[in-house]
């Protein structure tokens, strides 16, 4: 049975439709954040880097970040959208931001030492806050997504 081991949760201003996570040490990412960005699918991942497509253009996202010592059971809800990817973090520690508002002060801290990291992200209010950014910057969180990491065996 998978065992959590943390949980953070964390909002994330999202602006050009796009979010990001990279490795702290972005010396460790071949290709940085904002380089190569464009919105597209749900999930465009590269070494290092994970870049999300969000459902609106400006606006706070809630991210809950769960790691556990094994796969666990995806999070009971109704999503918009599930994918199963993985990320190395040689740092133990990612960065997220937006697009050009750029990384939040702290880093989302996973491990005290690298790893490749299985990761599944599940998203839920795409919808709403894009009908919601038509009409101007939501005030409240929208779109929420769980993130749940646990080491590649």
């Amino acid at each position: 049975m998978a065992k959590l081991i943390s949980r953070e949760e964390v909002p994330v201003e999202v602006d050009f439709y796009g979010l990001y996570l990279q490795d702290w040490d972005d010396s460790q990412v071949p290709v940085p954040f904002p380089q190569g960005w464009e919105a597209g699918p749900f999930l465009s991942a590269r070494p290092g880097r994970l870049d999300f497509t969000s459902g609106g253009h400006t606006h706070t996202a809630g991210l809950t970040v769960e790691v556990w010592d094994t796969e666990p059971s995806t999070p009971a809800g109704d999503w918009e959208e599930s994918v199963l990817t993985e990320i190395t973090s040689a740092s133990g520690q990612l960065e997220v931001g937006g697009v050009a508002g750029g990384p939040m002060p702290e880093p989302i801290h996973l491990s005290d030492q690298a790893h490749t990291w299985r990761v599944r992200v599940v998203c839920a209010g795409r919808a709403e806050v894009a009908e919601q950014t038509r009409l101007g910057v939501p005030e409240d969180v929208v779109e929420r997504y769980v993130f749940q990491f646990w080491p590649q065996t």
